[in-house]
């Protein structure tokens, strides 16, 4: 089974889904790791702001967050290794996102 994991910066909740001022990317992440979930991917996500042990715990997101601070987030993680760093997958990114994680595309992909 995959596992893809999300080193979200800080943001007012879980999944920066609350506000006033909703980024897409973010509703589109959300809605796409739902999707991986229910294709029985192992999806974990952590936000620097409420689950700071998360980030220092793994050693390879210490490191990278020591280099390159909060700018290098979010991180994505596909088993533990460097998917996507520095901003959230736009929808090609999503794509090949989707390809890595699963070898397929998903029908009605966001």
């Amino acid at each position: 089974m995959k596992t893809i994991q999300i080193y979200d910066p800080p943001m007012c909740c879980s999944t920066g889904l609350c506000g006033n001022d909703i980024d897409p990317a973010l509703v589109s992440l959300a809605a796409l790791l739902k999707q991986f979930g229910e294709q029985g991917v192992s999806v974990a996500r952590y936000n620097l702001g409420q689950q700071p042990l998360a980030f220092v715990q793994n050693p390879l997101v210490k490191t990278l967050l020591d280099q390159k601070g909060v700018e290098g987030l979010p991180l994505i993680l596909i088993d533990g290794v460097v998917h996507l760093q520095g901003h959230y997958p736009d929808q090609t990114e999503r794509a090949a996102l989707t390809q890595a994680v699963l070898g397929h595309e998903l029908k009605g992909a966001l």
